[in-house]
């Protein structure tokens, strides 16, 4: 079986990161996938970009150009909208002419434009789709921020200036996908029950199939291993508790910054011996933005991409807290919890389908930072800790292994070509 996945990027983004874990996944586990993207960032030869010119450039600029303008020339939201007006056409490709299955990621930002994905539908391969967030069953928005209009067709978008109309652009783009998806047979692919249900919502996806399969994690990369080891690696102190927080850009109100600083401070003023014993590792772009904000000592570690410098901070944590005010099946959670850290987070998204409250971490109440100091001093003074961090890495081992996840794809693979082989 040969599969094709198509994202965006290669490695930056969480889709990226998933979808390349994906592919080894796969490729470990006797498929032969490929990955055609956008930004190639390495020299894997299972990753083949579309070929570089000015096209791939324009795609990119003109759906940004477009955005700009309906957003009356505010760049306020300007990364939160995606109308797909503007790709690439992959299905000449040899790469996709020789795929039996066509795999959607992440495909937005000029990759993949809905008269795109139009044509890899009507070539009749099998197409499956992975949603990583709210853009396949909504309209032009990646996380909905409590609107419930996708549901029946969009319009009145919250994104747009004085909160769109009727029949603003959020239901146009609506509308076009629902030409698109109506009698295509899609499989799509949720990566958290949240997700799921969010989709089973949305018309636009009545008489897809929706399977839910959780993202794979390397466990031979993502490891517990010694913390003394760790922290001397990236300097990080010994005689202390670590508290990790961790975003792509630190500053990104999304991942709830606002509310781990509130956090610690309740902590601290609570408890002011922790203000001695414990520091914060701040992983991420920005991450000097929030230093004068924490009442403990800071570290901030900045943007790494280096893999194995990734490994060393999560395993010089004793806690990682990530308070996303939304979010799917977050990476870093699986992350810190294949290295045997315990972690805490919002009841929101698929937060609470990772971390078992009070077995592998702890669920506090949404936007509630008092919950959230609850939390981190009990994961750190109040519980069995080493019973905590076994049981992260049981969880890691049963849901997110490699195998256990291409598996499961590779089930959905051979029944959408079973569907395709039978309509023929």
């Amino acid at each position: 079986m040969k599969v094709l996945i198509i994202n965006t990027s290669e490695k930056t983004g969480g889709a990226a990161v998933a979808a390349k874990r994906l592919l080894s996944a796969l490729n470990n586990n006797g498929v032969k996938a490929k990955m055609l993207v956008r930004d190639k960032e390495t020299d894997d030869i299972k990753v083949v970009a579309l070929k570089q010119d000015f096209r791939l450039r324009w795609h990119f600029l003109w759906e940004r150009w477009c955005i700009f303008c309906r957003l009356h020339f505010s760049r306020k939201r300007l990364f939160e909208i995606d109308i797909a007006n503007s790709g690439s056409d992959i299905t000449r490709m040899r790469e996709f002419k020789e795929a039996d299955v066509i795999h959607l990621s992440w495909i937005n930002q000029g990759m993949l434009s809905l008269n795109s994905i139009r044509k890899i539908i009507k070539s009749g391969k099998p197409v499956i789709w992975t949603m990583h967030d709210l853009w396949p069953l909504s309209s032009i928005c990646h996380y909905s921020h409590d609107c419930k209009s996708f549901r029946s067709g969009c319009g009145n978008c919250p994104l747009l200036p004085g909160n769109g109309s009727p029949n603003d652009l959020s239901a146009r783009v609506y509308r076009k996908k629902a030409a698109i998806y109506k009698n295509a047979k899609i499989t799509f692919v949720t990566c958290s029950k949240w997700l799921k249900n969010q989709a089973q919502q949305s018309s636009l996806m009545s008489g897809n199939d929706i399977d839910t399969v959780p993202n794979p994690i390397d466990t031979r990369v993502f490891h517990k291993s010694d913390k003394a080891n760790a922290r001397d690696n990236i300097g990080l102190p010994l005689d202390k508790k670590v508290i990790l927080f961790v975003s792509q850009r630190i500053t990104d109100e999304r991942k709830g910054v606002s509310y781990f600083i509130q956090a610690l401070q309740k902590l601290v003023n609570d408890n002011p011996e922790i203000k001695e014993n414990t520091c914060v590792a701040v992983l991420g772009g920005h991450s000097e933005d929030i230093v004068d904000s924490l009442p403990v000592q800071v570290f901030p570690l900045g943007y790494v991409s280096d893999e194995k410098k990734i490994v060393d901070v999560y395993n010089s944590a004793d806690v990682f807290v990530l308070p996303s005010l939304s979010d799917n099946l977050p990476n870093t959670i699986m992350e810190a919890m294949a290295c045997g850290v315990p972690c805490i987070g919002f009841n929101t998204g698929g937060i609470p389908e990772m971390i078992d409250h009070r077995k592998n971490g702890y669920v506090a109440a949404y936007k509630n930072a008092e919950d959230l100091a609850n939390g981190m001093r009990w994961v750190l003074y109040e519980t069995d800790y080493e019973a905590l961090c076994s049981a992260a890495l049981r969880k890691v081992a049963v849901s997110y292994s490699q195998a256990s996840v291409s598996l499961r794809y590779i089930e959905i693979y051979n029944e959408a070509l079973a569907y395709r082989h039978y309509k023929i």
